[in-house]
């Protein structure tokens, strides 16, 4: 028989709370404290809790579109963008609330969605600017003083990845990833404070966030001599891209170079498991959804870090000794 379909009282139980309370989320009130509802928000995430269709006449108001601004450079089926949106949509569902992929210059489109949540942020990042002089609420997905904003802690995170391979005794390290997006800078900023706290030698190989820039990358780096037993790659894609090329280049992962990679996707194609520092996605779309709200109520813009969490897999192994 196929699994239940999650229920209220399910979601009720997980969430510590009510019934009443979860159907005062699901209807959007306003009388649900902040933090109880990203709490329920993100157990309705989790658990994949969809409403009977008789309910999704429940909304925030009629008609509001919920607009998600990427970059128009990224690629549409992205892995975490793809987890990112199916979270979205176990909480929107039910509120009628449409959800829009804004790819195109913000500044183009003939109307603007009800309110916006900002993609791959960068510093100053002028598309908040934009919408603020437009009068549409606006999160952004990065952080940025002034306003309404939610990240995962991607320095510590970093950090957290380069004890792994320190705390395994490497001191030669790199860092595959670079670009001007917050996520690349703040995790190179991790990875060299982790690695400068031991008096590690690092090394930063230029790469994009895909798996035949991180492919590359690692090839162009390996072959023109550049050497070392640890690796921190800016994403678990990038991870198994440097696997990929280290293997095809005779080099055995983790014998000879240990990796860590960042973001948690499940079902790599990798021989064996990853290890890596995961995001709570479903906890920072529940989040971000709640932002959202407090922007269209008017509440003062706040900014919040979502933890994160090392999953030890199997491509980290203790220093081998002499040179790599």
């Amino acid at each position: 028989m196929p699994p239940s379909r999650p229920t209220i009282d399910d979601i009720a139980r997980e969430s510590g709370v009510s019934t009443g309370t979860v159907s005062r989320v699901l209807n959007g009130h306003a009388t649900v404290a902040s933090r109880t509802r990203e709490r329920v928000q993100e157990v309705i995430a989790r658990l994949g809790y969809t409403p009977d269709p008789a309910a999704r006449h429940l909304s925030w108001r009629t008609g509001q579109t919920l607009g998600i601004s990427f970059d128009h450079d990224d690629p549409v089926l992205h892995p975490y963008s793809v987890l990112f949106r199916r979270a979205l949509e176990s909480l929107t569902a039910y509120q009628g609330v449409q959800l829009l992929d804004l790819r195109a210059d913000l500044t183009r489109l003939a109307r603007l969605p009800s309110a916006v949540l900002v993609m791959h942020a960068i510093d100053g990042d002028p598309r908040l600017g934009f919408l603020r002089d437009a009068g549409v609420p606006a999160v952004l997905i990065g952080h940025q003083p002034g306003s309404f904003w939610v990240a995962p802690d991607d320095v510590g995170g970093a950090e957290l990845a380069t004890r792994q391979l320190t705390g395994a005794g490497h001191r030669q390290l790199a860092f595959l990833g670079q670009g001007a997006s917050q996520v690349a800078q703040d995790r190179e900023r991790g990875f060299l404070r982790a690695a400068a706290a031991v008096g590690a030698q690092t090394v930063s190989l230029p790469s994009d966030f895909t798996v035949l820039g991180g492919y590359r990358a690692m090839r162009r780096a390996w072959e023109g001599g550049v050497r070392f037993t640890g690796l921190f790659a800016q994403s678990d894609e990038s991870a198994a891209a440097a696997v990929a090329a280290l293997e095809d280049l005779g080099v055995d992962v983790p014998g000879q170079v240990s990796v860590v990679g960042f973001d948690g996707l499940p079902e790599l194609p990798l021989p064996i498991r990853l290890t890596t520092v995961a995001q709570n996605i479903p906890k920072i779309a529940s989040t971000a959804l709640t932002l959202v709200q407090e922007a269209i109520s008017g509440l003062p813009p706040r900014g919040e870090f979502i933890e994160v969490e090392l999953i030890r897999g199997a491509t980290v192994a203790p220093f081998p000794g002499g040179k790599p």
